[in-house]
């Protein structure tokens, strides 16, 4: 995706330059990683054992994220409000909220044939849980286009 302009007193500033649009993506962050990080510590594991939290963590965040992004492009173009859920919920939330380096730590830790089946499962029902998000967003939209 290109980065689209933003005019500002006759000067074009890309998105990745916005200090507003920053803040919105750095807020959503910190809400996601507060989160996530709440709930790893409610739902304390044994190592090493399956990280059940993370998983559920990453791939319910896979399927919101699918929910969220299908809605807004179905909505409309990716600017004002819909820019800006989608840089803070998106991004920042979901970003923060989803976790890679944790999923990796935590690969690390276990014997090698739960690793391996700890990274596959994470991978497909990620991607499946992405486009049933997906899924569900079109659904919703064509049944609230109905009414």
């Amino acid at each position: 995706m290109a980065l689209t302009p933003i005019r500002r007193r006759g000067a074009a500033v890309h998105a990745h330059r916005d200090v507003r649009l920053l803040a919105v993506v750095f807020a959503g962050g910190a809400c996601g990683t507060t989160i996530r990080s709440l709930l790893e510590d409610a739902f304390a594991r044994p190592t090493p054992s399956w990280p059940w939290t993370t998983f559920g963590i990453n791939v319910i965040g896979a399927f919101v994220l699918g929910l969220l992004l299908e809605a807004l492009v179905r909505s409309g173009a990716d600017t004002g409000r819909r820019r800006l859920v989608r840089l803070g919920m998106g991004t920042g939330v979901l970003g923060g909220f989803t976790t890679y380096s944790t999923f990796m730590v935590e690969t690390t830790k276990l014997p090698w044939p739960q690793a391996v089946s700890y990274v596959a499962g994470s991978v497909v029902l990620g991607a499946v849980a992405a486009w049933a998000g997906i899924r569900c967003a079109t659904a919703a939209i064509r049944g609230a286009a109905r009414v």
